[in-house]
């Protein structure tokens, strides 16, 4: 097995190992651990639960390997190899519970991500890839919607913790509304990313999103045939645009003609 593919494989077991852990955190109720960003930027036990699990089976298997989650376990390695882990992506779905939220595991070699894994933990659904291989759901292989006219495209985004961002991505999202079919606002970067690989959505545009929320969708969507810029937001902060390629720089320019992004922003 190439590494990849065995990056993948540890990646899936890993993965179904954590949802189960998250949902019997769901099953005896969920509360706030601590906030961040700001006071609706939240954190569950079940968030630190879930990375410590995922961060112990992963350095099991592989312990020269380095380790860079959402809630701070970082950890240097000697292989080239890096995960990239967010435990629970969808943190505040998760506490509402609204069963759209997902953990989502990336590795990297050399800083390029090789293989991929998204669990849709309350659908109980995989999303995973490797470098050469072909992008599943459950086993079925992934690919891209086909072409659309703009007027035609279903676009997903979200909203950031602070006030002064979120106002420019309101805006923003109002601009783009009148020339788009319709905008979708989940709540998970990960899973979003995930149906623009299955063909669900026609792109995705957010600021304020980190590399542990696109790592593994973001690559996901690539392997089906999508697009990704990480580039910056109107509001200063990084942020991700992805779409199916033959389509890619309409949606681009739609979406920073309506705000999104920083004015001299680029590819």
């Amino acid at each position: 097995m190439s590494e990849p593919a065995a990056l993948r494989a540890l990646a899936e077991d890993v993965a179904r190992a954590a949802a189960v852990l998250v949902r019997e955190h769901a099953a005896k109720g969920v509360s706030v651990a601590a906030t961040k960003s700001s006071d609706i930027d939240v954190v569950t036990a079940a968030d630190r639960a879930s990375e410590e699990l995922i961060r112990r089976l992963v350095l099991e298997a592989r312990p020269d390997d380095a380790f860079l989650g959402e809630e701070g376990d970082d950890l240097a390695g000697t292989s080239g190899v890096r995960w990239v882990v967010d435990p629970i992506d969808g943190t505040v779905n998760f506490l509402y519970g609204i069963p759209e939220y997902a953990v989502s595991i990336a590795a990297e070699v050399d800083g390029e991500v090789v293989a991929g894994v998204v669990m849709d933990v309350a659908k109980d659904v995989l999303y995973a890839g490797h470098s050469g291989g072909v992008p599943t759901r459950d086993g079925v292989p992934l690919t891209v919607r086909g072409p659309a006219p703009l007027a035609h495209r279903l676009v997903a985004t979200g909203f950031n913790y602070t006030r002064p961002v979120r106002e420019v991505q309101a805006a923003a999202a109002a601009r783009l509304l009148p020339h788009i079919r319709d905008i979708r606002r989940t709540g998970s970067c990960a899973l979003d990313l995930c149906r623009v690989a299955e063909g669900a959505l026609d792109g995705y545009v957010e600021e304020g999103v980190h590399l542990w929320d696109h790592a593994a969708g973001g690559f996901l969507a690539r392997l089906a045939g999508a697009r990704l810029l990480v580039t910056v937001g109107a509001g200063g902060q990084e942020a991700v645009v992805c779409g199916p390629d033959h389509g890619f720089d309409e949606l681009l320019e739609a979406v920073r003609t309506a705000g999104f992004l920083a004015v001299a922003t680029g590819e």
